[in-house]
């Protein structure tokens, strides 16, 4: 075991005025299982840069031998899924054709260029490279004689799990692994957490708290003010958390009396010399005079006193901690006369040359129902919402919708989101200070709304679609994955809102936790 100690690290991004990290230190180690966690923008990704040497800051990162991997990372193009395993472990495929072309010269040194080779060959398990990339994707759920199938032809997620497995057998790596649930199915992270249940030495990001749970044994905790590190999982620090705002919460109202208390004090103590020196006017020359020496030795003494007070007032303030802080969100639909809003009877649609998704489908979603689509990747959870939308036309069967609803909807993934919050609240027709107000509970800074959206983390993206979907009150929501990216303190407060909610909804996510707690019903595809 050994232990990486990141020192007094300091990271503005160019044409910031905002630091993400100022004086961070902190030490973790090598054999961890250690989560990630923090509202979005806070800096998670810079952090996993930053280790990685995509980024450079001020301070020191002590690591020893230890070398940092960055998952995702872009693989091989082609070739069987083993083939690009294997490259993705170590250059196996070109170490081989130089050991042979060597081999085949047989002189001295290329002899020598051949051993040193061979040596690098051997300390990356390369003579048994093949085994050990089946044991591990057979640990990911996919068995060994799929491994001869192309790449490209197996579905995201499954890619996903394979090229996380060829990291693992890297040696010497601490890996960073960031969001590797977002193209994972409910039983795709069940078989991730398993999997990483099972080994050390990572750092992972993710905001599913389940997840998170199952596959950590510390947290590393970005805050507002510090960094906090902590043994156990997600849960575990949550609870500690809560109590620690609960004491601070309490002990900022006893400061805060403390500097109203002396800041009333210095003000009465300021006022005595000019009571003192209101005294001269209609008096004697000699008695101003004397009045004036009492007035400058009680100003004197009121100043030594009053600075006393400033430094005990600078002193408490310092002790305020500045709690994070979750307010909660309201969502504010619509109510239609009619008590079921969707029909569907007996719905068909298929991509071109591609097969059936959906068959036979007959649903009503009615009024206050939070109808959850569930299914494996590719199983058209989100085709169906683009049906029920109105964005995609039936091959057969049919979609019933009363006259007048208004439907609000939601995308999986962000797109090409420019402009600021601002102007995109013009654009898109919504009342800015409404849409203003949910992006400030998101934990908005203010100044990001005249900040061009492209520069906004996928989190902060994501946020902005959200709360442009809740600006305009509607009958109907459909959401595709509103979770994606969404640090986890929001997605209790979407949470709260969603179980407090009468409003109507149909959306997808994958976050198990979420769906038990907010779905009134599930429709499995």
């Amino acid at each position: 075991m050994a232990s990486i100690q990141v020192q007094g690290l300091h990271f503005t991004y160019p044409g910031s005025y905002a630091p993400v990290f100022s004086d961070v230190s902190f030490t973790m180690d090598t054999d961890w299982r250690l989560g990630l966690v923090g509202r979005n923008g806070r800096g998670k990704t810079t952090l996993i840069r930053l280790l990685a040497g995509e980024l450079q800051g001020r301070g020191n990162i002590l690591s020893g031998n230890i070398q940092f991997d960055r998952f995702p990372f872009e693989a091989g193009e082609g070739g069987t899924a083993l083939a690009v395993l294997r490259d993705a472990v170590a250059p196996f495929a070109r170490w081989e054709r130089e050991m042979t072309r060597l081999l085949a010269l047989g002189d001295t040194d290329s002899l020598r260029q051949w051993g040193e080779i061979e040596h690098r060959y051997s300390a990356q398990d390369g003579y048994i490279i093949d085994s050990l990339i089946e044991r591990e994707a057979g640990l990911m759920g996919i068995e060994a004689a799929q491994l001869a199938r192309p790449f490209d032809s197996f579905s995201p997620g499954e890619r996903t799990r394979l090229l996380l497995s060829a990291l693992f057998l890297r040696k010497n790596r601490f890996l960073l692994i960031d969001e590797p649930t977002n193209h994972l199915d409910m039983q795709g992270r069940d078989i991730v957490a398993q999997y990483l249940a099972g080994k050390r030495g990572f750092l992972l990001v993710s905001h599913d708290r389940a997840f998170l749970d199952r596959s950590v044994d510390h947290i590393l905790a970005l805050q507002k003010n510090s960094v906090r590190v902590e043994q156990g999982n997600y849960s575990t620090y949550r609870r500690n958390k809560q109590q620690q705002d609960d004491h601070e919460r309490n002990q900022n109202e006893r400061l805060q009396k403390d500097i109203r208390r002396l800041t009333e004090s210095g003000r009465e103590k300021a006022q005595w010399s000019d009571r003192v020196e209101a005294t001269k006017i209609g008096q004697g020359v000699s008695d101003r005079g004397f009045v004036g020496a009492a007035s400058a030795r009680m100003m004197k003494r009121s100043l030594s006193i009053q600075q006393r007070i400033d430094r005990r007032i600078e002193e408490k303030e310092s002790l305020l901690k500045e709690l994070e802080r979750a307010d909660p969100i309201h969502l504010q639909s619509l109510l239609h006369p009619a008590r079921v809003l969707l029909t569907v009877r007996g719905m068909h649609f298929a991509y071109p040359d591609g097969p059936a998704l959906i068959q036979s489908l007959t649903l009503t979603v009615a009024q206050g129902q939070r109808l959850a689509l569930t299914g494996g990747n590719g199983a058209g959870k989100s085709t169906l919402l683009k049906l029920l939308a109105g964005q995609l036309t039936p091959l057969a069967g049919s979609i019933s919708r009363p006259q007048d609803l208004v439907i609000s909807t939601l995308p999986q993934e962000t797109g090409s989101l420019a402009g600021t919050p601002r102007a995109l609240a013009g654009q898109w027709g919504l009342p800015t200070d409404h849409f203003f107000t949910l992006l400030r509970k998101f934990d908005f800074p203010r100044e990001a709304f005249e900040r061009d959206a492209r520069g906004f983390s996928m989190g902060q993206q994501k946020k902005l679609l959200l709360a442009a979907s809740m600006a305009l009150p509607a009958h109907l929501y459909l959401w595709d994955e509103p979770l994606n990216y969404i640090d986890l303190e929001s997605r209790e407060q979407i949470e709260d809102m969603l179980t407090d909610t009468q409003a109507t909804m149909v959306f997808v996510e994958h976050d198990r936790h979420f769906v038990e707690q907010v779905a009134t019903d599930v429709l499995a595809l």
